[in-house]
């Protein structure tokens, strides 16, 4: 998530810190760096100009307390920037005085609407809460089948009632009430491009219900385009929050930084992956110490907490602080992370200095299944004492398992990448709030 962005900042940053001096010259180098990166993660020019123009003046005008390097002061500046780019606060979703809070997704075909209204029924089912969904997609073929299919996989209720929209929406409503349904949750039809009947059925809808969030749902992958699209539902809807959608993959980020300042609203949720449960809370200032490199430990903590098995992370943290992490952790601590969804949502949460040395450990499901498989095949001492395994133990591992000699090789050169991050995680001082940043790692 948001790859291109960490990585140029992270060469500025690392630039800036090892100044011993900051001067108008090098603040001024050092901004137009700035101004490369965010074009080229298409951030909006004028954003971009306002940007570069408040940090360079801040920078300038800046005291450097004693405490501090002058490079760190500049850091800090872009930090503060950066948040208030991204909206300064964490979002949260207006409620209803009377049950049900009604939630209303718009936006463009395509953009994720209908795997969003999912995701957020789930999310708000593991909050106790009785969502409802209510598919009002009409004309694409199966949208309504599909939000059905999505609902029953989580065990939410699907309204599909009544055959037109106008009649869906108002049926809707009472249904909730009566089933004791504290959310409800429209997915409108989309379009490929806005048109007056898409506009006019929302407007009929908002009317109809007056929805307490109206959400748009813009897909993280398209960037300008998306700031676009905002902009005109906006002025038509006047919409309470953004969610962007499909932040899993090598999205540029632009629209993530473009978006607050052109339409003035804020970003609410953030959908990080294809899985239900792959949704999370957009926090400013924790997304510009992710883009800066600085890690989102919070986020990270919380994740774990919600995914760790607690008898499974107790043993896994007496290992660490032990420092004796054997293969048998090791295979434990891959079943707890494939619970948590792709490394790389995790490895973007983690400080830069800690991900840098596991950057090339490459793990996906099918991969943790050959790694399992592997692990298994050893005998219990090889799995406490790996040094013992040698060039025969490796043959015969391999065959054990169905695998080659190069895969049994491949997994203990990551074991032993895994091991020392984990050693060092033993050494450091967390406080009680933190520890289980330990049970997952």
């Amino acid at each position: 998530m948001l790859n291109q962005l960490q990585e140029g900042f992270g060469k500025i940053v690392k630039t800036l810190r090892g100044e011993g001096k900051i001067t108008e010259s090098n603040i001024r180098d050092s901004m137009r760096q700035v101004r490369r990166v965010l074009l080229e993660a298409d951030v909006n020019y004028k954003v971009v100009k306002e940007f570069t123009n408040r940090v360079q003046e801040k920078a300038i005008g800046a005291d450097v307390a004693k405490s501090l390097k002058p490079g760190q002061i500049i850091v800090k500046i872009i930090n503060d920037e950066l948040k208030k780019l991204l909206g300064r606060n964490t979002y949260r979703m207006k409620t209803a005085n009377t049950p049900p809070t009604i939630i209303m997704l718009v936006g463009l075909q395509g953009c994720g609407k209908t795997t969003l209204s999912a995701k957020l029924a789930k999310k708000l089912k593991s909050e106790g809460h009785s969502p409802l969904l209510v598919p009002v997609d009409v004309y694409r073929p199966a949208a309504v089948e599909q939000l059905q299919v999505l609902g029953k996989s989580i065990n939410i209720p699907v309204f599909a009632e009544k055959s037109k929209v106008k009649g869906r929406v108002k049926a809707a409503v009472p249904y909730a009430r009566k089933n004791n349904n504290d959310y409800l949750i429209i997915d409108t039809a989309g379009r490929l491009h806005i048109d007056d009947t898409m506009m006019k059925e929302l407007l009929m809808i908002q009317k109809l219900v007056n929805p307490n969030n109206i959400i748009f749902v813009a897909d993280g992958l398209t960037g300008q385009d998306a700031v676009n699209t905002a902009q005109v539902f906006d002025k038509e809807l006047k919409f309470d929050s953004i969610v962007l959608t499909k932040m899993d993959s090598d999205t540029k980020g632009g629209a993530a930084l473009s978006i607050v300042e052109t339409t003035g609203k804020p970003i609410s949720y953030l959908s990080i992956g294809e899985r239900l449960d792959e949704i999370e809370v957009f926090h400013p200032d924790r997304m510009a110490n992710r883009i800066l490199g600085m890690g989102d430990i919070v986020s990270l903590v919380e994740q774990v907490q919600a995914t760790v098995d607690e008898e499974a992370a107790a043993k896994l943290e007496k290992s660490i602080l032990k420092q004796k992490f054997t293969l048998d952790d090791y295979l434990l601590q891959l079943r707890q992370m494939k619970k948590m969804g792709p490394l790389e949502n995790i490895l973007g949460m983690m400080p830069g200095a800690i991900k840098a040395k596991i950057k090339n450990v490459n793990i996906d499901e099918r991969e943790i299944a050959r790694m399992e498989a592997i692990i298994l095949s050893m005998t219990k001492k090889e799995r406490i004492k790996p040094d013992i395994i040698k060039g025969s133990h490796r043959k015969r591992i391999a065959r054990g398992s169905g695998n080659q000699i190069s895969d049994v090789n491949r997994l203990l050169n990551q074991y032993k990448q895994v091991a020392k991050m984990t050693k060092q995680l033993g050494k450091m001082k967390l406080p009680k709030n933190l520890s289980a940043l330990k049970m997952g790692f």
